[in-house]
């Protein structure tokens, strides 16, 4: 099973790092989210991913292209241009990058990408949230229920702590709690290919349009993860991801 990865939205809400780089690019300790997300899928067996590029895609094709690289201590011997590698990490990955336009809506990204994926069921996610969802029971709950496609379904982090009160005293604090108890899209989808069917165009938005149509047919499932779920839409969740990260307290860092 291949793994689809929607990495080509502009990531506005972030701040500066996004005039310099795709969001997906953003890091996470000293690597990018995007490496992150991929790992989580490998160390349940996926290994062959495709990327859905649009803003600044030359970014994470720069990545991929200098992989052995960036994950390496090396010497260069700048005369010749020879160079030596002295510590050397090469996951088992295959990466296939396509560009699928700067403007181009979600649902129409996917559609793009229609030829890679085959005759098989796929993954689909975004390029900025993590999770810790078991990617193996996800995929024996959409072979299982029979409908063309399987929503991750969460429930966010609340964004502030909450008093725990008892009349007009505080009785103890809570630390960002979940947010109001509604299940939300969370991405890591699996789709049968039947769903490029409920994709029109370029200007197509998943969420919106495909979506909808399948939740009309009775043709969309909802898995429902509770476990840890956190997207990376602003500033304020980067350095929250950055921080249990650098504190070894990772809950997505499953490998």
């Amino acid at each position: 099973m291949k793994a689809v990865i929607l990495a080509g939205g502009y990531g506005t809400r972030i701040g500066e790092e996004t005039h310099l780089k795709p969001k997906p690019m953003i890091e996470i300790g000293t690597k990018p989210i995007l490496w992150h997300i991929m790992s989580l899928y490998s160390h349940y067996g996926i290994t062959e991913f495709i990327i859905c590029l649009g803003y600044k895609g030359y970014a994470i094709k720069e990545f991929f292209l200098n992989y052995n690289l960036h994950m390496s201590d090396f010497t260069i011997q700048l005369n010749d241009n020879t160079i030596t590698s002295h510590s050397h990490r090469v996951e088992p990955w295959k990466v296939t990058l396509i560009d699928t336009g700067v403007n181009t809506e979600t649902g129409g990204r996917v559609k793009k990408i229609q030829n890679y994926v085959g005759d098989e069921p796929f993954c689909l996610t975004y390029g900025d949230g993590l999770s810790n969802v078991n990617i193996k029971e996800l995929i024996t709950f959409h072979k299982k229920h029979g409908k063309m496609a399987t929503v991750t379904a969460v429930q966010p982090p609340g964004r502030f702590g909450s008093l725990i009160l008892d009349k007009q005293s505080v009785t103890s604090f809570q630390e960002k709690p979940l947010g109001d108890g509604g299940w939300v899209n969370g991405g890591f989808f699996i789709l049968n290919p039947e769903v490029f069917n409920y994709i029109s165009g370029d200007k197509s938005v998943f969420e919106t349009d495909s979506l909808v149509q399948l939740v009309n047919k009775n043709e969309l499932a909802a898995y429902q993860h509770s476990g840890f779920w956190h997207p990376m839409d602003t500033l304020r969740d980067k350095n929250k991801l950055v921080e249990l990260w650098e504190s070894n307290n990772a809950p997505w860092k499953v490998w």
